[in-house]
């Protein structure tokens, strides 16, 4: 008889583990917004857009548990596919916030009997949403970036890091890595990172919220070049 091989646990748990996200899942549910929401302007069936934004809201109020959509890609896909890529949970939340407002902006519009006005928003979550879904271009993480550098989060903003503070080496240049444990693209820089010819010390945002928070790390991975004195160098990522 044919033998099945079972897939690897994911690394990251689904529900628990907030700060990070399987990359796919984001996608799967910018879809499933993209086609309810196209249906919705096409149909006249004004109230998919209202339930749109109510399972966004429930879902970043409550948990990914509370998340048709993110359900269904736990339960469905991921098990079938096995776990994607896992990234920094906060860009794709952001955009996530974005949607729910202009969805609810738009069953707004319905309500107020400005049907033109919510078929353009839900027209606009629409195209966005498949946009994201089929090129991997996230608009609204885009917009959390760019809200990042408009907050003061750039290369050359972190001006010095405590070494000390760190417990990093405090003897000659060393590159200061800040970075979660569950995070891919965070492991594939620290190898090539550790494979350089600086010292690598490795900072996890998530035992260490607030040093991510004092040195402005929006998104990880980051990682700076750093003095013996506590000067940034570089920023790297």
């Amino acid at each position: 008889m044919p033998t099945t091989t079972a897939r690897p646990a994911p690394t990251a748990h689904p529900y628990d583990d907030t700060d990070v996200i399987d990359a796919r899942a984001p996608r799967f549910n910018q879809a499933t917004i993209g086609l309810v929401s196209l249906v919705a302007v096409a149909t006249g069936w004004w109230v998919l857009l209202a339930v749109l934004a109510a399972q966004l809201i429930l879902g970043l109020r409550f948990g990914r548990r509370w998340c048709l959509a993110c359900v269904a890609y736990f339960r469905l896909v991921q098990p079938r596919l096995g776990e994607g890529r896992v990234e920094d949970a906060r860009p794709p939340r952001f955009a996530n916030q974005v949607g729910a407002v202009v969805l609810g902006a738009a069953t707004l519009a319905y309500l107020a009997g400005l049907p033109l006005a919510g078929a353009a928003l839900g027209g606009v979550v629409a195209f966005l949403a498949l946009l994201s879904a089929v090129t991997g271009f996230c608009t609204g993480c885009e917009l959390y970036k760019l809200g990042a550098r408009f907050r003061g989060v750039r290369a050359g903003t972190v001006g010095a890091i405590d070494l000390a503070g760190l417990g990093a080496p405090a003897a000659g240049v060393v590159v200061v890595q800040f970075t979660h444990p569950l995070c891919s693209d965070c492991h594939e820089l620290e190898r090539r990172l550790a494979a350089g010819p600086r010292p690598l010390h490795a900072v996890d945002v998530s035992r260490r919220p607030d040093l991510a928070r004092r040195y402005h790390v929006a998104v990880v991975p980051t990682a700076f070049v750093v003095a013996g004195d506590g000067t940034v160098l570089e920023r790297l990522a």
